[in-house]
């Protein structure tokens, strides 16, 4: 009787380890739960019409805003949506989302699941993004004002404005903060320009050479000479610039809590909409996202497939996307959205031009399937 005892034994070996997987998978999921992770995630954040109005204040004080307010020069009534759009963030530089909300986000068309270190470099704090943030989005309404009024004809005198010298770069020592850049290789820089605009102009000038970089120092014109340096592959003087308009009558941006570049391009819109008779969506509820320059160039943003996502919830049924920013899109489109690529300013007017009198969108480039 005897060779049958050790049995019972192996069952309860057996019965042992599986309980023991079992309170390690529950011990687990429960970390993962309290865990935070080194990611963050991006979701559709709120989404705000730019021919419309935010509600601003609190308790008693709130009211509607009207988020582009044009004060000098004769506007007209528009009609219809030319939405903004945002991204949340889930998580900042100290807290973290749990492994849980991770692996839950990996599984959503909605969701992506970025590095932290992508948002919130090694170093850097939540308020120094946030004011970061701030800056970008004040510096895009004002490259969204100057694209639509020149746009509309408007020539803009302009000031380019040294605000940081990289120390250690090309520039260091030669140009200094305060400093006015008027004309670079003799190209000048005062007009309808902006940042870009000496990118560019350094891009093709090269590193083989001196440049003639024209100032205005303390209100009297210098001429210096900078040699351009190759920085991860792109000619560089080395300095930050600051654009300086004076628009022929005052435009105001109020959009409130909210930070990034990305609005310019539909901020720029909105701005057309209001200055020409008509409504330049037709009506329709329109929906997009972009950069803009002073020259109307249009260039890519950050979470695009979030933003499809809030532009469809929020009721929009045409979406102007950047041209770079397409290969992100192909396959992500919401049902019901049609996604059209633009590159410049002009080409987002003539898209919407056609697409308000009803013609064949045949001839538009679209953007994703």
């Amino acid at each position: 009787m005897t060779l049958f005892a050790p049995a019972p034994r192996r069952r309860s070996r057996a019965r042992t380890v599986g309980w023991a997987f079992v309170i390690g998978a529950v011990v687990l999921g429960l970390l993962a739960s309290f865990l935070p992770s080194p990611y963050l995630i991006e979701v559709p954040g709120p989404v705000y019409n730019t021919i419309g109005t935010q509600r601003q204040g609190q308790g008693k004080d709130a009211k509607d805003v009207e988020l582009i307010q044009i004060d000098g020069a004769e506007t007209y009534p528009t009609g219809g949506a030319l939405d903004m759009l945002t991204v949340g963030i889930q998580g900042d530089a100290t807290n973290r989302p749990s492994w849980t909300s991770v692996i839950r986000a990996l599984f959503s068309r909605s969701q992506a699941v970025i590095p932290a270190s992508a948002v919130y470099p090694e170093g850097t704090t939540t308020e120094q993004v946030n004011q970061q943030d701030e800056a970008d989005m004040r510096s895009s309404q004002q490259s969204a004002v100057a694209a639509a009024l020149i746009h509309q004809g408007h020539d803009l005198p302009t000031e380019l404005r040294v605000g940081t010298v990289q120390e250690g770069s090309a520039a260091d020592g030669t140009i200094r903060e305060g400093d006015v850049i008027t004309a670079f290789d003799g190209e000048q820089l005062t007009e309808n320009v902006d940042a870009g605009s000496l990118r560019a102009a350094v891009a093709e000038h090269g590193t083989s050479s001196p440049a003639t970089v024209t100032l205005l120092r303390d209100g009297k014109r210098e001429q210096v000479e900078v040699t351009p340096r190759e920085e991860q592959g792109t000619p560089l003087l080395g300095v930050g610039v600051t654009e300086r308009y004076d628009f022929p009558f005052d435009v105001k941006i109020a959009l409130q809590d909210v930070g990034g570049p990305s609005a310019g391009m539909m901020f720029a819109l909105g701005i057309i909409d209001e200055l020409t008779p008509g409504e330049l969506n037709g009506g329709k509820h329109v929906a997009g996202t972009g950069t803009i320059t002073a020259d109307g160039e249009v260039g890519p943003i950050g979470g695009i497939r979030q933003k499809l996502y809030g532009a469809k919830d929020a009721g929009a049924t045409v979406f102007l996307a950047p041209a770079d920013n397409c290969d992100e899109v192909v396959g992500h489109v919401p049902d019901g959205l049609d996604v059209y690529k633009v590159a410049t300013l002009d080409q987002a007017v003539t898209d919407l031009e056609t697409i308000a009198a009803g013609k064949s969108t045949a001839g538009l480039a679209r953007c994703g399937s």
